[in-house]
């Protein structure tokens, strides 16, 4: 924990990744082995909701409104940057830390993804992507592949993928609530 509350200071990557295949979410198949993960919402419609979508991906807003606590050593995702994600509160608070490892800043597509570091609760990798379409839809996906890498999300069983796919529900809903606002904050 104390390597990671260091490495928050900059972005310097940090080594110690808990599983091998890092930047798999980039491509296609995700790694065999791991329970996957791929939840797609539509956001809106329009290049002003595919930006203010993008932008509160990319700098931590969308998983704070979610209700996550986020420590990041970045204002906005880049390769390398050390990022701590918790929820829950008092001793039944789950801290992840994680490291983004790519990110995307495209006309048509932005987002991240991050990969666990030792001491998350999971093993693998997730990623968090704005799309805006060629019928001007604006798109949000998360890919996952994960693995429990501790005794209480191994106990946990088939209820961890459940609770994935819901956070990932909430986390759509949540943006759509962001990037359609009128009048909205643009983070």
């Amino acid at each position: 924990m104390t390597r990671l509350i260091r490495a928050l200071g900059g972005r310097t990557p940090t080594p110690g990744f808990s599983y091998p295949e890092v930047g798999a979410t980039g491509a296609r198949p995700l790694p065999a082995g791991y329970h996957h993960l791929h939840h797609e919402t539509l956001i809106g419609h329009g290049p002003d909701v595919f930006a203010a979508a993008g932008t509160a991906v990319t700098t931590w807003a969308m998983h704070r409104a979610s209700g996550a606590r986020v420590r990041a050593g970045s204002p906005r995702a880049e390769p390398g940057t050390a990022v701590e994600v918790s929820l829950g509160a008092g001793p039944l608070r789950m801290s992840a830390p994680c490291e983004v490892v790519w990110t995307a800043y495209e006309e048509d597509r932005t987002g991240f993804a991050y990969g666990t570091l030792t001491g998350h609760p999971e093993s693998g990798e997730e990623s968090f992507v704005v799309e805006l379409r060629a019928d001007g839809s604006v798109h949000f996906t998360v890919t996952a592949f994960s693995l429990p890498a501790r005794w209480d999300t191994r106990a946990a069983g088939p209820l961890v993928p459940l609770l994935q796919r819901a956070y990932a529900r909430h986390l759509g809903r949540t943006l759509r609530k962001i990037a359609t606002s009128r009048g909205a904050v643009r983070y």
